[in-house]
């Protein structure tokens, strides 16, 4: 589940930058830090063993992928999700995943077809008891892994490696992961991927593209204008409510799910 892939090779050593990365995009995902949430670049960089330096610039590509933003003299917090910037990725992700889909319809060996619809059934499974259980991070976080796996799968087998690094460099899966956890997203209609996967390992190109769309798109209108959080535009403010110098609020200071119904 990485988009800035690294060897695995003996001795290949990755950039402090691109640990601090991961690390601190885990701990988004695995929603330890909600949206609005303040981080310290030098509580993190302490944390890390590490300089500002690696912090910052991993802030920076996080910011590049919408996960965070920063303000002069204001700080780094994890994103806000706007409407505006929902919708253009939802687009984006429409238009690489239905090729996805096409592709894949055509290309994808009997083995592949059958391992991507065994797959769509855990991850149906999964999606069930998630739903049903309480605050279960874990599960979460295995939930949303394998519903990336699943999807990177389909563009593996679609056989365009080109489409297969326009959808993991756009992050348009990690987005929607992340878009899940900021409005608390937790069920879906029942057999919601095997069926999806159905039309997908089928013989009919365009009818997998037409089912990936409407897959794409289920929902997100709805949980926009629902559960969108508000965002706090005075930043300042907030560090001036129990914030630390860096911009850093105690747990009971920050509320970011207050709106998500």
């Amino acid at each position: 589940m990485r988009s800035h892939r690294h060897s695995d090779a003996p001795g290949f050593s990755a950039p402090l930058w691109n640990k601090a990365y991961f690390r601190i995009r885990e701990r988004i995902l695995r929603g330890e830090w909600s949206p609005g949430e303040a981080l310290s670049a030098r509580r993190l960089a302490g944390e890390f063993g590490m300089s500002l330096l690696p912090i910052s610039q991993a802030f920076r590509q996080l910011e590049s992928e919408k996960l965070l933003e920063s303000r002069p003299r204001a700080g780094t917090r994890v994103r806000v999700p706007q409407p505006e910037e929902i919708r253009g990725r939802c687009i984006v992700r429409e238009a690489l995943e239905a090729q996805s889909a096409r592709l894949c319809s055509l290309n994808a060996t009997m083995k592949e077809r059958v391992e991507l619809i065994r797959l769509a059934q855990q991850l149906d499974t999964l999606y069930d008891r998630f739903g049903r259980s309480g605050s279960d991070s874990e599960l979460q976080y295995a939930v949303h892994t394998l519903h990336f796996e699943l999807h990177m799968r389909i563009a593996e087998y679609a056989r365009c490696e080109e489409l297969k690094d326009a959808i993991e460099k756009n992050q348009v899966l990690i987005y929607n992961w992340f878009f899940d956890l900021a409005t608390n997203r937790r069920t879906l209609p029942a057999a919601f991927h095997a069926q999806l996967l159905q039309v997908v390992t089928g013989a009919d190109p365009l009818a997998a593209d037409e089912a990936m769309r409407a897959h794409v798109k289920y929902g997100v209108s709805d949980l926009i204008e629902q559960s969108v959080i508000p965002a706090s535009n005075d930043w300042r403010r907030r560090r001036s409510h129990g914030g630390d110098k860096d911009g850093h609020l105690p747990a009971e200071k920050l509320s970011p799910r207050a709106a998500v119904k």
